[in-house]
């Protein structure tokens, strides 16, 4: 190879590594600069979801998530702004750069891991069956055809509903919704988390049970957009810090014993 050919590829291959740097400069992640700059993160959640989030008596965002939500700011060292949105819209408006992260005890699917990236996960969840007390409904095989079930929409509790093979599903924006439906005896059952079902069973005008076995186990975490790696990892980090430190085991005590309790269950923004 002569000199001018020699010269020609070292040239060549400078530009080339000029040229990937730039590309790598340029799509640096920089999602957890630039929360840090602002000095505030944006989290987004449902505000009809006790008792992980609701509204309460001051007309503000509450619950297990809102408790969590503010925790992870703080150990961020910024502040927190709380977003209230409608369920099914929740992943859009992350993706659109409405807000920086979603709280809001979303469960990891397949189908949403091709929309967004989570956290690891900070609680586990069951999803049941629940029936007014005293209802016939008793075997989820027989006695749900026909009959029309509540659940919230966009959630994996309607995916639930479908793979039972249900054709009258009434969809509704939110668990307080879903709740009141089943008291007006507009749905003859609902879906929902366990947990939530039977807060609402303590809170609510209608005592609701459990019917057959789970239909689902559901790992819960925040969700991020995609390629937000290094706010991804910071939160991880704090998630397993309040792991070991114990304080999520605190919002468990707390929710356990009542402490995330709506003044008025059907309060929604």
């Amino acid at each position: 190879m002569d000199k001018r050919k020699t010269n020609f590829w070292m040239m060549a291959a400078v530009l080339v590594f000029f040229l990937c740097s730039i590309g790598c400069r340029a799509n640096r992640d920089d999602s957890l600069d630039k929360i840090k700059k602002a000095g505030y993160i944006r989290i987004a959640m449902n505000g009809g979801y006790p008792p992980f989030s609701f509204f309460n008596a001051k007309h503000e965002l509450a619950g297990f998530d809102v408790d969590l939500a503010r925790e992870v700011a703080r150990r961020l060292g910024i502040q927190v702004k709380l977003i209230e949105v409608d369920w099914k819209d929740i992943i859009n408006g992350l993706n659109s750069h409405a807000f920086d992260a979603i709280l809001g005890s979303m469960a990891i699917t397949e189908e949403r891991m091709k929309r967004v990236d989570f956290s690891i996960p900070y609680y586990y969840s069951r999803s049941h069956v629940m029936v007014p007390k005293g209802s016939k409904i008793k075997d989820l095989s027989t006695d749900l055809q026909g009959r029309t079930v509540g659940v919230m929409e966009g959630t994996t509790f309607e995916d639930d509903a479908r793979r039972l093979g249900l054709k009258n599903i009434r969809l509704y924006k939110n668990n307080n919704q879903v709740i009141d439906g089943l008291s007006r005896k507009e749905v003859d059952a609902i879906i929902t988390d366990e947990i939530v079902g039977m807060h609402s069973k303590n809170s609510s005008n209608v005592s609701i049970e459990p019917v057959g076995d789970p239909l689902s186990n559901e790992r819960i975490a925040i969700s991020f957009r995609k390629g937000d790696e290094s706010l991804i990892k910071k939160v991880n980090n704090i998630l397993k810090e309040m792991q070991k430190d114990g304080t999520l085991k605190q919002y468990v005590v707390k929710m356990a014993s009542g402490g995330y309790k709506e003044t008025d269950p059907k309060s929604t923004k």
